[in-house]
This record gives C-alpha cells, structure tokens and sequence, in this order.
C-alpha cells in the first residue's frame, strides 16, 4: 500500500513520537524509507551542513538497529515546499511527520511546517500528534 515512506526529521520533540508510529507502518508494508532534512540557511553553511548530516546518519542508524534500511536526503529552501517537492520527486506513497517540527515562518505566523505540507502534499500525510 505505501511502497514509499517520505519521514521529513528535525530534533524535535515531535520528530521523536513520530519514530515508533513510522516503524510500525515500515514494518507493516514492506515500504522504502527516506528521511529528509531540510537545512533553512539560504546560503550554504559546512558546519550546519556536517551537523545535519551526522544527525541524518545517526537516525538511519537507529532505524537500522530496528531491521529498516533508510534513504538520507539534506535538502535545502522551505521547509515545507522541500519536503512536497521531494515527496514528489521520489514518488512518495505517503509522509509521516511530527504535528510541528522546530521550523516557523521567518515573519512569526505560527503555522506550522506539517499544516503546510498537508496542504501542499503530492500524496497522503499522516501528522502524528
């Protein structure tokens, strides 16, 4: 049903709740996952760029140790037009988020990064409270 599983991941505490519900769902469908980092910075930053990507290998890591092999992605822009745009670019069945990852738009609104993407989303997104 969901061959491919996009996981959008930040240091969030929401990140973090929403691990065991896309372990279960991975499982569950045999899927493909890819976790995706989205870097806010507009111009490129090494150090941020370095830390991201040992945080991406630490949670490809985790989910090995629970018998899934995992994608990586560090893609930078929006957060929310990123995560959309790759979703369509791999052809994504589905995208498990948090209810709200650390992203806000630069202005203050408080819409959230998940409410954008389910709005703007290729695919079904489920937002794991």
């Amino acid at each position: 049903m969901f061959k491919t599983i996009l996981f959008p991941i930040d240091r969030s505490r929401d990140t973090q709740e929403a691990i065991p519900t896309v372990v279960e769902i991975v499982k569950l469908c045999q899927s493909q996952l890819v976790l995706l980092s989205v870097e806010e910075t507009p111009e490129p930053d090494a150090e941020l760029e370095a830390a991201i990507s040992n945080f991406l290998a630490s949670a490809k890591e985790a989910f090995a140790q629970q018998g899934i092999a995992a994608e990586t992605l560090l893609r930078r822009g929006k957060p929310a037009f990123v995560i959309c745009d790759v979703a369509d670019e791999i052809n994504a069945n589905l995208i498990v988020m948090g209810c709200r990852g650390t992203g806000l738009t630069p202005d203050g609104f408080q819409e959230s990064v998940s409410n954008r993407v389910i709005n703007l989303a290729p695919c079904p997104v489920l937002i794991v409270p």
